[in-house]
């Protein structure tokens, strides 16, 4: 099998891969024209978000057959029309759940304390005791999640460890972990002192919180979005901090990742956020490049 790895992904792996028989190729800066002349070539190809395999790409590859995603979205696949064509598309969703897991509750205790804040206070030269002695602390707080898969879950363990109540929003799972209550939305919404996304994007979360659910929310709430950008209406929950219905909010993903990137939001001092590095961790690079290798290798086996 003939395998183009088209984004970073760990030296191990590959190296892994190349012991299996496998012919790797490393072009991880390739653009989308190269890529598109290049393609037929190749049997499978590794991507991981930069890379966008959609469907005029599929038609050139005449030869592909597995595509891995090195991560847990799918959104830059073109996925039914691959797999049309019968090109097997896999990811590896287990190895990034406990690094965007972590990820999410260190935004927690950033809101809760206002740690960003604080600390830019302090290298501005400030002594602001008083203004930033009005924190909150975690335990005893209501923790609503949307979505409640694999990470999700994890980040429920995590929180109830810290001795708070976890609920969630999840028409699709039916078995909830032991430290989970499961909830309609516009419960969770009334509920929740802390609201986190971890829910795929679909037509049918897109803006999933928008006026009308923070308007259901308690005044002073926290929203996190470590999941995917366009599940949360940006302009809405915009208004919702200026107006103080929000108290803050920590985004790791945002609607337009190319240009705007949250630019509005993150001009307001209530909101903190980072470029989408949920998956950021050099144990968790490590874990999904060991589970792109182990994929490649049992479909070169078959």
């Amino acid at each position: 099998m003939k395998l183009l790895v088209c984004d970073p992904t760990a030296p191990s792996a590959v190296e892994m891969m190349r012991e299996a028989g496998i012919e790797v190729d490393v072009r991880d800066d390739i653009s989308p024209e190269e890529l598109e002349t290049v393609i037929a070539d190749y049997d499978a190809m590794v991507v991981r978000s930069r890379t966008k395999v959609r469907e005029p790409l599929i038609d050139k590859a005449a030869n592909l057959r597995l595509i891995i995603r090195g991560g847990v979205g799918l959104d830059n696949i073109a996925v039914d029309y691959a797999r049309s064509k019968g090109v097997e598309v896999r990811n590896t969703p287990a190895a990034s759940t406990n690094a965007v897991a972590e990820l999410t509750l260190a935004y927690l205790f950033a809101l809760a304390r206002r740690i960003s804040q604080v600390v830019a206070s302090m290298k501005d030269g400030q002594w602001e005791k008083k203004a930033f002695s009005g924190g909150t602390e975690l335990a005893g707080k209501v923790l609503g999640l949307v979505g409640c898969g694999r990470i999700g879950t994890m980040v429920a363990e995590k929180a109830d460890a810290l001795g708070m109540e976890v609920l969630s929003y999840d028409p699709y799972v039916e078995q909830f972990h032991r430290c989970v209550s499961g909830t309609e939305l516009d419960e969770l919404l009334a509920r929740a002192d802390f609201i986190s996304l971890h829910t795929p994007y679909t037509p049918e979360t897109h803006h999933l919180i928008d006026a009308a659910a923070l308007a259901k929310m308690k005044d002073g709430v926290y929203v996190v979005n470590c999941g995917r950008g366009g599940t949360i209406d940006e302009a809405a929950l915009y208004d919702a901090i200026v107006s103080g219905k929000v108290a803050g909010a920590a985004l790791d993903v945002f609607e337009d990742e190319k240009q705007d990137r949250g630019q509005r939001l993150m001009e307001l001092p209530q909101v903190i956020g980072s470029p989408h590095v949920g998956a950021g961790t050099v144990e968790a690079k490590a874990r999904v490049g060991d589970e792109v290798a182990q994929i490649a290798i049992e479909v070169a086996n078959r």
